[in-house]
């Protein structure tokens, strides 16, 4: 094959992984918690669902890239 035909496929290259995961259960009651309380508090909506939801869920970025 040449390279105009393999341009048609899906081939690995050099990216990024982002794995989103939900944390324990104590963590994520607290996080929940945390963003409902700033936001009976007057907090901006803007602010404060971001930063709850970086407590409550777990994210692991992860930059690969193929070996020759």
């Amino acid at each position: 094959m040449n390279r105009a035909q393999l341009e048609g496929f899906m081939v690995p290259r050099v990216g990024v992984t982002v794995d989103i995961h939900p944390r324990d259960l104590p963590i994520a009651l607290i996080g929940t918690a945390g963003g409902a309380l700033a936001l009976w508090a007057d907090a901006p909506a803007e602010i404060a669902v971001p930063v709850a939801l970086l407590i409550v869920l777990d994210l692991r970025i992860r930059r690969w890239s193929r070996r020759a």
